[in-house]
């Protein structure tokens, strides 16, 4: 370390010039290979068996994600001119490169069974747009048929939707904006409606980057703002800033480097270096001001070099604490969170290297920085005021623990409240267009979103039985009665219709038949008049198989175990008939997604506690040590989830990463106070003392820190995206708790333990 700083020391400028060049290589890379990525799919741990097992469905009945449009009518859409649009709508998405043409179902393209003389017909509502005078029969036909009605036709009939179905990978920006043009350039008199999973996904790409470059300037603006406030000195201002923007530049350049994709909660990366890569810079420049308060006459050399052999060990030591609480995110089996995890911790140990040796050239190159006047008066109000605060946290113990250990009950009453959801429209205001589109396509139709059940069975004919069938249509029927469920298909829904045309459309006949040879009589009528691809999606060939589908008017995940938890009531019937029950489309995929964030954060929660107590014992030499120095980000930890309960903010994706940030970033705080507690009864202060000269030194600087972090997250409330907003929300609330408890119960508990006592280890 001696000679790194020597040379550093040495040669300001070359070392400048080899961190300018190394900048410019990553911001290159970031140019080039940057990345975008919001399929919820990618976001997922392809060898998981929940998703394994779904992707074979998917292919299987050839299960994709839809974009929905609708078009509206004032009045009706049973008018020439809005079918005409139905129909050139329908076609335009079929003449698309990313789309297959069998995949795109409107009341043009729709099978529409009909009985007739010789038995059964399976034909088009229309090719040809009908006259006036053949529009009420068109309607008459479609209203008649619930195959139809409900689902590609409002039953308001005002509404007609085009459903265009896509595979995973042919998703991009260009598709997504001729989606949108497509849709603008129907508008008028009819009002064009576009929604579905894949246009949600899409409206994140776009807003993503737009959100992060709207915050960066402020968080720039903000941290400017607080640094120079801290260390009244444009010079040091400007040095610690360099060292959390170049951190940043290098860690989106390494994940384009290494062809990792930028996904939506990485583009609070930056907010996280900015607000974390500060405190290093912070701390280095208050050791800088006491040691020339104390030495005026130093030259700069000397200067330096006192600040880093006085500060690099804490430095050091929190950085690796505080990337070891991102690294535990690795844990996590959600791609998002384990890379999130990952490249914030490799920022953390970036912007530690540019602590120590960018701020040491820069003041080598540049001078040190301007001193404040009246030192001495200064100094003497700051130790007057860190004796005052010792004294009465040191008199007031019982009143500081009894406010902890209120806080901790209500918090873990709150705990017990948290839930978790993987909601892509719940990361958007409530009034944005992109919701309202949704709400307005769920309040007309079935649902945007989908939940497949997949019946299984070894036995061939197994779902020609009526026993077996009319058993799957209660199901249908009694998860539908749910009102957040729209509608369901199945095999059982075509086969209530051709009963029914073949009983001269009596409604009494809308009924799976009590004959199995019937049923496949109908089955293989179908397969003759209509398009047998239809069914395939439904069944399979040897009818062992079975995909029923329920349209979902939410993606909240409170939403779809509540629709869960009534399909199963049916797996024990089901199975007792042999057939097996299992899930898969990207509905159930998303609960399953759920279900690995929370098992994600216990891990890393767990894991990153341990790591951490074992990291501070190691660098102190005392168990004792790593046990005092957690506790304050044990408590900071309960009172975060606390609060997510108590306020009903849902654990998502965004706000999984509290426990991790807070553990990360409030562990800074009790290392620079261990460190400095212990180098002052080593010197031979009393307990007293050394509280009140800690509290003078790193307590001044902790504070200085807090109010820089805090500062930098608050600027999250201005994102776009609410989970956002609560994470800057709460990881700020977070981090007042943690530097309030470090500075006050984790001082009771060094005090109360006999921490760095002369017979204690840790002074030796």
């Amino acid at each position: 370390m001696k000679t790194i700083n020597e040379k550093i020391l040495n040669h300001p400028y070359l070392t400048m010039g080899l961190i300018l060049l190394i900048t410019v290589f990553f911001f290159q890379q970031i140019k080039e290979k940057g990345r975008i990525e919001t399929d919820l799919d990618k976001y997922m741990p392809q060898n998981h068996p929940e998703f394994v097992y779904s992707d074979q469905a998917e292919e299987m009945f050839d299960i994709k994600d839809g974009i929905i449009i609708a078009i509206e009518h004032p009045e009706s859409i049973y008018n020439p001119e809005t079918l005409q649009k139905v129909k050139d709508i329908t076609k335009s998405l079929q003449k698309m490169d990313e789309i297959h043409k069998g995949d795109v179902t409107s009341l043009y393209t729709a099978d529409n069974i009909v009985g007739t003389e010789e038995g059964m017909d399976v034909k088009a509502f229309y090719k040809r747009v009908p006259k006036a005078e053949k529009l009420d029969v068109m309607r008459q036909g479609v209203a008649g048929n619930d195959m139809v009605a409900g689902r590609l036709v409002s039953d308001d009939e005002t509404v007609a939707v085009i459903i265009a179905r896509i595979d995973d990978d042919v998703f991009t920006q260009d598709f997504y904006k001729a989606i949108i043009d497509l849709g603008e350039s129907f508008e008028g008199p009819e009002k064009i409606y576009v929604a579905g999973s894949p246009i949600v996904e899409g409206t994140m790409a776009l807003l993503g980057p737009a959100d992060m470059k709207r915050m960066i300037p402020v968080v720039v603006l903000v941290i400017l703002l607080v640094l120079f406030g801290v260390l009244r000195s444009v010079k040091s201002t400007l040095f610690t800033f360099l060292v959390v923007a170049i951190s940043s530049i290098w860690t989106f350049g390494l994940m384009a480097l290494v062809g990792i994709p930028t996904y939506a909660v990485s583009t609070m990366i930056p907010v996280m270096l900015i607000a974390i890569g500060v405190a290093d810079g912070i701390h280095f420049y208050s050791h800088l001001g006491i040691f020339l308060r104390e030495n005026p006459g130093a030259d700069k050399t000397t200067a330096v070099k006192d600040m880093i052999q006085g500060m690099w060990k804490p430095v050091v030591m929190t950085s690796v604490t505080t990337a070891v609480g991102f690294i535990s995110l690795l844990t996590s089996q959600v791609y998002p969170i384990k890379y999130f995890g990952l490249f914030t911790a490799f920022g953390v140990i970036v912007a530690m290297f540019l602590t120590l040796v960018l701020i040491p050239a820069g003041i080598m190159a540049f001078n040190l920085p301007k001193q404040r006047t009246k030192k001495e008066e200064s100094n003497s109000e700051n130790g007057d005021l860190a004796q005052k605060f010792s004294s009465v946290l040191l008199a007031q113990k019982k009143l500081t623990w009894a406010f902890t250990l209120g806080l901790v009950i209500i918090s873990l009453w709150g705990i017990n409240k948290v839930w978790i959801n993987s909601s892509f429209l719940d990361k958007f205001e409530s009034d944005s267009d992109i919701v309202q589109t949704d709400a307005f396509i769920n309040a007309k139709f079935g649902g945007t979103s989908t939940i497949n059940v997949i019946l299984e069975t070894d036995i061939t004919g197994t779902f020609k039985q009526t026993n077996v069938l009319q058993l799957v249509d209660k199901m249908q029927m009694d998860v539908e009665s749910y009102d957040m469920v729209g509608s369901s298909f199945a095999l059982t829904d075509y086969l209530k219709r051709m009963n029914m045309v073949m009983n001269a459309d009596d409604g009494d006949f809308n009924t799976i038949p009590n004959n199995e040879e019937l049923n496949a009589q109908y089955l293989l009528l179908y397969e003759m008049s209509g398009d047998p691809e239809n069914l395939w999606r439904v069944t399979d060939y040897d009818y062992r198989r079975l995909n029923v589908t329920f349209q979902v008017k939410s993606d909240n995940s409170k939403v779809i175990n509540e629709v869960l938890g009534r399909i199963e009531d049916y797996r024990q019937p089901l199975s007792d008939m042999g057939v097996e029950l299992n899930y898969a489309g990207s509905g159930y995929k998303a609960l399953i997604f759920t279900d690995l964030i929370l098992e994600g954060q216990i891990k890393s929660l767990v894991l990153s506690l341990v790591i951490i107590v074992a990291l501070l014992g190691f660098m102190f030499k005392s168990v004792k040590a790593g046990l005092v120095g957690s506790f304050p980000i044990v408590i900071t930890a309960i009172i975060g989830f606390g609060v997510l309960g108590i306020f009903n903010i849902p654990l998502s994706t965004t706000t999984a990463l509290l426990s991790s940030i807070a553990i990360g970033i409030g562990i800074d705080f009790a290392v620079h106070y261990l460190d400095r507690y212990r180098l002052n009864r080593q010197s031979g202060l009393s307990v007293e003392l050394a509280v009140s000269e800690t509290m003078n030194h790193s307590g001044r600087a902790i504070v200085f820190n807090a109010i820089v972090v805090i500062a930098g997250f608050m600027v999250l409330l201005a994102s776009v995206f609410p989970p956002n907003r609560a994470l800057g929300a709460l990881v700020s609330l977070n981090m007042f708790v943690s530097f309030v408890g470090t500075l006050t119960v984790m001082v009771l508990l060094i005090v109360k333990s006999g921490l760095f006592s002369p017979n204690d280890r840790g002074v030796k």
